[in-house]
């Protein structure tokens, strides 16, 4: 489980296709003590949570390599991540953890396109179009996480829906080099999930 809170912004310094194309072997460089990274310890990256499966330290940089499998590539942003992609990047929960956005498994649900971003004093504004199957779960004041940032809903119309990215959150993640026509992971928020399953069950 994670929340949401990015710890990190890593860059993926080698991509490796194996296993006839279904398998994407990365090697992330990030700037976590590698005495805890832990093969088998699970890290969200941009959302998307990966295995570890290996982890050293070259160049006084710590790197850590995970595997992105079919479903993955299937349905993220894995599948156009490239040598040099910025990811944000969040270590799993451990009891007793601050929990300062909203539980999240790190299961993308799919992709949301970024229609516009407004410039604001400081902040920004983007408005956002996913699939109808994914909108029914977002609410205005509901979570959703994006690219692994927790995040809160300002409006919603139809299939699109609206957030306004504070400054600190624009500086500290990947989120102030967003444009118009990019696309980005989603992950809806599991309580709206959860809900919406048991009213189809009366």
């Amino acid at each position: 489980m994670f929340t949401g809170i990015i710890t990190d912004v890593g860059e993926i310094a080698s991509l490796k296709p194996v296993a006839q194309g279904q398998l994407h072997r990365l090697r992330i460089l990030c700037r976590f003590d590698q005495s805890t990274i832990d093969d088998g310890a699970s890290i969200a990256c941009n959302g998307v949570c990966l295995t570890v499966v290996a982890s050293g330290v070259e160049a006084g940089r710590t790197w850590f390599d995970v595997d992105a499998a079919a479903e993955t590539l299937r349905l993220t942003t894995a599948k156009n991540w490239a040598v040099g992609t910025k990811l944000n990047l969040e270590r799993a929960l451990k009891i007793g953890d601050e929990l300062g956005g909203h539980i999240v498994a790190g299961h993308v649900d799919g992709v949301a396109e970024i229609v516009t971003r407004d410039d604001l004093t400081d902040m920004a504004r983007f408005e956002l179009r996913t699939s109808r199957e994914l909108a029914r779960f977002i609410a205005a004041k509901g979570s959703v996480t994006l690219d692994g940032v927790s995040l809160t809903v300002n409006t919603v119309a139809d299939t699109t829906f609206s957030v306004l990215i504070i400054p600190h959150t624009l500086t500290v993640t990947t989120l102030g080099a967003w444009r118009a026509g990019a696309a980005v992971n989603l992950e809806v928020d599991l309580m709206a999930r959860y809900a919406a399953r048991l009213t189809e069950m009366k």
